[in-house]
């Protein structure tokens, strides 16, 4: 192999690859591997978002997080839930408060 890359990948990868006149070479993860791996592309999103806070880097984010919760069973629907309870019960974001300690 001329290029080792190790991770997981959309799954159009492989035929973009291909069309590049290039051979990829791939396997199907487990269960257990496949959720490793999005907790590991997740981070490299973030951090990709981090360095460039574009839409399409927080796309990513958004994309791999959904793999997750489908590869957990979670419903779209109950995932909305659980971000509003827990919304009313601590707040949200919006008022920008940054703790800087307790005395």
């Amino acid at each position: 192999m001329n290029k080792v890359y190790k991770k997981l990948v959309r799954d159009n990868i492989p035929e973009i690859i291909r069309k590049n006149g290039e051979k990829p070479v791939t396997r199907t993860l487990d269960e257990k591997e496949y959720l490793e791996e999005l907790v590991k592309k997740l981070k490299e999103e973030v951090a990709e978002f981090d360095a460039d806070r574009s839409v399409e880097e927080l796309a990513d984010v958004k994309e791999v997080m959904i793999a997750i919760r489908e590869a957990h069973g979670i419903h779209a629907g109950e995932l909305e839930d659980v971000r509003r309870t827990k919304a009313n019960k601590n707040g949200r974001f919006k008022k920008r408060l940054y703790l800087e300690g307790v005395e």
